[in-house]
């Protein structure tokens, strides 16, 4: 085994590698940790790189993908890059889960019966409060769309983000994702975290280093401790949680953040450890 993988099965990290495959979005939720919108810059990772990573990590002996955004999707070549990367681990996608109809569902056929799942965010059963957060018509384009993922073969989770929800209003939103198929071991809660344009919500948890699970995460910008961490404040990326430049070859990163997550190499010279 690789000295990361000794690290993985101890569980000093996570088994899964992340991907911010895009910063823009069709959507601009008020608790977004990358200020992602229709008018962020459009920086995005190579998908050739993706693949490339993707097949160090499974040598490295992390067992899984995650891709998140922005929205991802909004690249019309994701899916059948999602379907190549699947052919190596399994892979979740992050989505805001508007943009499947017509033309875009039917794109989706790649991923269709592959190792791949669609975590699309849903935050309450109350139409008016799920949008107030995520924007107009989002709850009814997410309750229309889960539906049509699955009769297309595709597995689906919902994940919900918010403040500590009345004990009854999550009754009712788990009551809802039953009804749309979706299985109690498929929904996570989340909370929102004081991060990116969460800095502005109150009671927002806070999300450094020492509260952060580590789960290696790799942007344009380079290697993070977390997909908690490359969040962007003012256009600007936050680098707090920077690990390392060097995202190719993965091992420069990977290596890095097991030695910061494990303790070794100490030292008051730097923060963090980041050299």
């Amino acid at each position: 085994m690789t000295f990361v993988a000794d690290a993985i099965e101890a569980g000093q990290v996570g088994p899964r590698v992340w991907f911010y495959a895009n910063y823009h979005c069709n959507l601009a939720c008020s608790y977004c940790l990358t200020e992602s919108s229709p008018s962020a810059p459009r920086r995005q990772l190579d998908h050739g790189l993706m693949r490339s990573i993707t097949e160090q990590a499974a040598e490295l002996g992390f067992t899984e993908i995650g891709v998140t955004g922005g929205e991802p999707f909004l690249d019309p070549a994701l899916p059948q890059t999602l379907a190549d990367l699947s052919s190596v681990l399994p892979v979740i996608v992050l989505t805001n889960g508007t943009l499947f109809a017509g033309d875009r569902l039917d794109r989706l056929a790649a991923m269709a019966g592959r190792a791949i799942t669609m975590q699309i965010s849903l935050d309450s059963a109350d139409p008016d409060i799920n949008d107030m957060a995520r924007g107009p018509d989002n709850f009814t384009k997410v309750v229309e769309a889960i539906p049509r993922l699955l009769a297309a073969g595709h597995r689906v989770r919902i994940a919900s983000t918010g403040q500590s929800p009345d004990p009854v209003e999550q009754e009712r939103l788990c009551a809802l994702h039953r009804s749309l198929g979706i299985a109690d071991d498929d929904h996570i809660v989340r909370p929102i975290v004081n991060r990116g344009r969460g800095v502005t919500i109150g009671g927002a948890v806070p999300a450094g280093a020492s509260e952060l699970y580590p789960e290696l995460t790799i942007t344009v910008d380079g290697a993070f401790w977390s997909p908690f961490a490359p969040t962007v404040v003012n256009d600007s990326v936050d680098t707090d949680l920077l690990v390392t430049r060097t995202v190719d070859p993965l091992r420069v990163p990977a290596e890095h953040m097991v030695t910061l997550a494990t303790g070794q190499l100490a030292g008051a010279d730097v923060a963090m450890n980041i050299r």
